[in-house]
């Protein structure tokens, strides 16, 4: 899966440039490069074109017939790719009033509904009700809302980066992130969430944040960035009342 968002859109961590400061040109891409590589690469793939150059694009080369394990959906302007596998997936059908056919991609993006109109709950109490193996991606077209997340375990690879337009790049593919953003990039952190208004929260511990650690070769230069929650550091009270219009666009403050 490829999912790319110029900067205004998809608000990056500027720490994932850290490994590249004083390299030339080391994020190469920009939307467009990438999206021309990822379609050579990948031509059976879907692609979908968002607003201001924005895409979301699944290649299907990988998934099995018998268990998928890929999957793209749209819904009301929602656009979702979800990998892996939710083992409670029964249970949610019901909770969310979803037909036995409904997948997986299609019960996260309920999910997210759910939380954006009606939820009297942060987003990490709803990630805590998944139960498996999953990364997803999700773009709300109607608020311009991103929302990521990846199990507790990291059991599906997800990395993400910043292209040299200052994009942000989303992929589970380690050689399209690297051609994208050479070293601009990083793992995306297990257990957490990532919104485009609010940052990066974790699952388990929401009111602490998650903060980006450089990592450092044997001369002293960083040569990679991995973000870990820091327990020493609270954020701010997630609100736990409203709907979509505070849901989306409130932020939490991230204290230094």
């Amino acid at each position: 899966m490829l999912a790319v968002f110029e900067k205004a859109t998809g608000n990056p961590p500027e720490e994932l440039r850290l490994p590249s400061v004083g390299l030339d040109s080391d994020g190469k891409g920009t939307r467009e490069e990438i999206l021309q590589t990822f379609r050579l690469l990948w031509p059976e793939s879907t692609f979908y074109h968002l607003s201001n150059g924005n895409f979301m694009t699944l290649s299907h080369g990988a998934q099995s017939p018998l268990h998928p394990s890929r999957s793209m959906v749209v819904m009301d302007d929602i656009f979702c790719i979800f990998i892996g596998t939710l083992v409670n997936i029964c249970e949610l059908r019901r909770h969310y009033g979803l037909s036995r056919q409904a997948t997986e991609a299609m019960l996260v993006v309920e999910a997210y509904k759910v939380l954006r109109d009606r939820a009297p709950y942060p987003p990490d109490q709803v990630i805590k009700d998944l139960e498996g193996k999953f990364a997803f991606i999700i773009f709300d077209a109607k608020s311009g809302t991103l929302f990521v997340a990846r199990d507790r375990e990291g059991s599906i690879q997800l990395k993400w980066g910043m292209a040299g337009d200052g994009s942000l790049v989303l992929s589970d593919d380690p050689n399209t992130i690297e051609k994208a953003c050479g070293k601009s990039s990083a793992s995306f952190p297990p257990g957490c969430i990532f919104m485009n208004g609010n940052g990066l929260i974790s699952i388990d511990h929401p009111l602490h944040k998650v903060k980006a650690i450089a990592c450092q070769d044997d001369d002293g230069k960083i040569c990679g960035v991995m973000f870990q929650v820091d327990l020493f550091t609270r954020l701010q009270s997630i609100p736990r009342n409203g709907s979509a219009a505070n849901w989306a666009d409130t932020a939490i403050v991230e204290g230094d």
